[in-house]
């Protein structure tokens, strides 16, 4: 990550963080993989789920960053603007941190890949089970907004078919539930529980910190009125039902 900021740092855009932290994870899973000595099949089912969902992600947003490598997202600008002076300083600081995230939260997989025992418990399958749903809901989010991205006739205004009516950030919630189905599968392995660590920081990183805030920001600032209004009747994370503007559902 010192070597991708010094990348950031001559090209000007920061945002090449997003990627590299998402690609940190398939680096991670294979070290972790022919490193550890845990049953075979469990070893090639979790760490399977972990590089395909990375991967997947990495690519994404390999395409929307890499792509306009010229223009650096509005998150980041905004960053730059407020931290001025000891900006390049600041963003050294903040990829140092990503870098510590991806070893902490690939802990569920420290944990998986450890466990000798010869049978998959049933914990294993459903946390499966919840990541198909996970993966294939944020492949369709991402899919339905970059479609919606595309149509000219939409510049200006907010995305809110599909996923995107029952929340603002569907991304997020089924990035986030993919986590949530890595804690569930390390339940069946000793010291599993610890793998909470996981959820519980990446909640607070898409709710509080480099997520939604800092979207929810940039939204308001390009289109004040339309995404107002969205954020009046839409809930921010969890999917549910729209509200109309006084708040009654």
């Amino acid at each position: 990550m010192s070597l991708v900021w010094l990348w950031a740092k001559k090209i000007k855009n920061a945002g090449v963080v997003d990627v590299f932290w998402a690609l940190n994870f398939p680096v991670i899973t294979l070290i972790t993989f022919f490193l550890s000595e845990g049953f075979e099949p469990r070893k090639i089912l979790s760490c399977g789920m972990f590089l395909l969902a990375e991967l997947r992600l990495g690519v994404h947003l390999w395409q929307r960053v890499i792509g306009h490598l010229s223009e650096e997202e509005g998150r980041y600008q905004q960053l730059r603007k407020e931290w001025g002076d000891k900006a390049e300083r600041n963003f050294f600081v903040f990829f140092q941190f990503q870098a510590i995230s991806n070893v902490i939260l690939a802990i569920p997989f420290f944990i998986i890949t450890a466990n000798t025992s010869q049978s998959m418990s049933w914990l294993e399958y459903i946390g499966a089970g919840i990541w198909v749903i996970a993966f294939f809901g944020e492949m369709i989010a991402d899919r339905q907004l970059a479609e919606f991205k595309k149509d000219p006739g939409n510049k200006g205004k907010v995305c809110d078919t599909g996923l995107w009516y029952y929340s603002r950030h569907p991304n997020y919630f089924l990035e986030w539930l993919t986590w949530i189905a890595y804690f569930v599968f390390a339940l069946a392995s000793p010291w599993g529980i610890v793998a909470i660590i996981s959820p519980a920081l990446i909640l607070y990183l898409l709710t509080r910190v480099t997520g939604v805030p800092n979207n929810e920001e940039q939204n308001l600032r390009s289109k004040p009125v339309a995404y107002k209004k969205y954020q009046d009747t839409t809930s921010a994370f969890f999917p549910w039902s729209k509200k109309d503007s006084s708040g009654a559902k």
